[in-house]
């Protein structure tokens, strides 16, 4: 609890001891309302005074302007206990708003927390003390254990583990050590780290993220932006009804003196009062914009950063999700997926690629060398370079290589016979007439490997899948996302095969990025007008289609400028399946927004109906304020939680 809330706790306590005094002693003495007079300045003093500042602003009908007259208007027909109790009641009502407000905030003001306080810098040989955003690119900076990174850069020196739960929701901590990136707005753990800094405080992943969170709020849903518009229309007119229910019917009277018989002034007066009570729009104007704060809180736990409650709306009637493959659907990085020798073992296959791809820096080169390694425990630095007589690239097909044959490479023997080790595409063994070759339809890239004019075998180089991502697919299945589309500008044939794996509806290959705006565009069109569409993609050449979409989802945001800038929603770790859960939280958001709704508008209308037939007094109109708001409160509290 705030030091704001204690004050007003206390406040509210001594209102209701002078209340209770007032009732009890009501009629005993001629000062009794001197009690009433204090619960009521104890409990609403600062309301009166709000009311009148708002109306030299301009702004007359709010909350504190209704309340105001309603009470007032009690006080003046000599009703001072239901005055007091509207007072109070209101008031306890917004302190338990405000408290819930808090606690919806504390997820989000937590993840600001990640703002780094200083940078531990090195300049002329000391370490200095200074603002993170005085420290410029290219020098090295001291983070020791306990300390959050300040600034984004790569180790120099030390290795530790971090604490990353702040930005992605997970709690394992992650190793770095010297060579490898680290990211600011984590916390170092253990081992002290020299860190070069790559990138100026404004522009560094911890800044970035706090600007996103901090413009959160300002876009607002479709539902908030009605409880708006709502509220500026309805209050004006039950104000004016109120005066009507205090004026029109005496004068009535007055007309017709059978009208109403033994309903004074002050009857209708109270009326009007009870009218004002009940039609403040407390529970729709905090609890609607509170459900959504609650929902943006619960993403920012799971480190789901949305940039505002439209785009949480939006994600509530996805009908259709479009995913980029490399970096979304598959980790981006190539490895040996099979090895299939024809005429010699797993391992002598793996060897011979790897003499014939020892010179090269190809990506696929490398993922052979690397494959050779797992697979005989040795390094590439075994490789006998005296067993290899040449080695040429031939452009469009591969590699041919002239290799001493006397036993298998990379094993002893006698004699110095030669052998012409071919390794490439099919048409490259068409070319050298290799004998008993079979093609092979895999999922990645296919190399072929002959020795004179006799075929090997094959190894297949892919894209691996990521982990969560079988999940990920089940899990917006389950949540009744229609169309599940992936863009590639990989070879159709390939990602037919990454879909087909995945059980994708549709797939489209050979795209450049201004081809995947064409697609989510034609996407866009096909799907029903009340639902929406989301791209998810790596946020780095994405970003066209990022901002085309409805909604656009990045993925592995953690360092990526691009990501952070295009997208609307950003997954901070390489886990898709979050994508479910960001669906589920603005699923269960919108369903409690649309119940608080609902809920509000029925009972103060049942009410004011009432109040205006005399049905119902004011204490009733308490519960269609106070107690309407505080329900709302309770149920947009919900947002907060929510399983996996």
């Amino acid at each position: 609890m705030t030091k704001k809330q204690k004050k007003m706790t206390i406040r509210l306590l001594i209102s209701a001891l002078f209340l209770v005094g007032g009732i009890l002693t009501e009629g005993l003495h001629p000062a009794d309302w001197l009690l009433f007079a204090v619960s009521y300045v104890a409990a609403g003093y600062d309301i009166p005074l709000k009311a009148w500042k708002n109306i030299r602003n301009g702004q007359v009908f709010d909350e504190n302007f209704l309340m105001t007259v309603a009470t007032f208007g009690a006080i003046a027909i000599g009703e001072l206990e239901e005055a007091v109790a509207v007072m109070l009641f209101y008031q306890v009502g917004e302190l338990f708003s405000d408290y819930a407000v808090n606690r919806s905030r504390k997820s989000i003001s937590d993840l600001m927390d990640i703002n780094p306080e200083y940078a531990n810098v090195i300049r002329q040989g000391t370490e200095q003390e200074v603002e993170p955003d005085e420290v410029e690119i290219g020098e090295t900076i001291v983070i020791k254990p306990g300390e959050k990174v300040p600034l984004d850069g790569f180790v120099l020196k030390g290795a530790s583990s971090l604490d990353t739960s702040a930005l992605t929701g997970e709690s394992m901590p992650v190793q770095v050590s010297e060579g490898e990136n680290i990211i600011s707005g984590s916390i170092n753990l253990n081992g002290l780290l020299e860190v070069q800094v790559t990138r100026l405080y404004d522009d560094s992943t911890v800044a970035k993220i706090l600007e996103l969170v901090e413009n959160a709020s300002s876009r607002k849903a479709k539902a908030e932006n009605f409880i708006t518009r709502f509220a500026r229309v309805y209050t004006p007119i039950v104000v004016v009804l109120a005066l009507a229910l205090a004026v029109v019917p005496p004068i009535i009277q007055l007309l017709v003196p059978s009208f109403a018989p033994g309903q004074g002034f002050s009857v209708w007066v109270y009326r009007a009062c009870s009218f004002l009570v009940v039609s403040c729009p407390c529970a729709l104007v905090i609890s609607v914009p509170l459900s959504f704060f609650g929902g943006l809180g619960a993403a920012s736990k799971k480190g789901i950063l949305i940039k505002g409650s439209n785009y949480l709306e939006a994600m509530g009637t996805l009908d259709t999700v479009v995913f980029d493959k490399t970096g979304t659907l598959t980790t981006g990085k190539f490895q040996v997926t099979e090895v299939n020798p024809v005429s010699i073992s797993r391992e002598e296959l793996l060897t011979l690629a790897a003499y014939g791809e020892c010179h090269s820096n190809h990506p696929i080169a490398l993922s052979v060398l690397e494959a050779y390694e797992k697979e005989t425990g040795r390094g590439r630095d075994t490789i006998e370079q005296s067993r290899i007589l040449s080695v040429e690239e031939l452009a469009g097909l591969g590699v041919h290589g002239v290799m001493e044959s006397g036993g298998e490479a990379g094993q002893t023997g006698a004699g110095r016979d030669f052998s012409d080790l071919y390794i490439g595409n099919q048409r490259l063994m068409e070319e050298q007439k290799v004998v008993g070759v079979a093609a092979k339809q895999a999922a990645g890239t296919t190399l072929y490997l002959a020795r004179n004019q006799e075929f090997l075998g094959t190894i297949v180089i892919s894209d691996t899948v990521r982990q969560d991502v079988p999940a990920a697919i089940e899990g917006l299945r389950r949540e009744s996302v229609r169309n599940l589309v992936m863009l590639t500008g990989d070879k159709e044939e390939v990602g037919k095969l990454v879909a087909g794996k995945l059980k994708l509806d549709r797939v489209y290959g050979n795209l450049l990025p201004g081809d995947k705006v064409s697609k989510v565009e034609e996407l866009l069109r096909e799907k029903p007008e009340d639902k929406t569409l989301a791209f998810v993609g790596d946020g780095i050449n994405d970003a066209p289609v990022l901002a085309r979409a409805d909604v656009g989802i990045a993925m592995g945001g953690i360092g990526s400028d691009a990501a952070v800038e295009a997208a609307d929603v950003v997954i901070m770790d390489d886990e898709p399946s979050k994508i479910v859960d960001c669906i589920r939280i603005a699923r269960k958001t919108v369903g409690i927004v649309k119940q608080n709704i609902v809920f509000a508008i029925s009972v103060k209308i049942l009410v004011l109906i009432l109040v205006a037939f005399g049905k119902a007094s004011m204490w009733a109109a308490v519960f269609g304020d106070v107690g309407v708001s505080v329900l709302a409160i309770l149920n947009a509290i919900r947002t907060l939680y929510n399983k996996k």
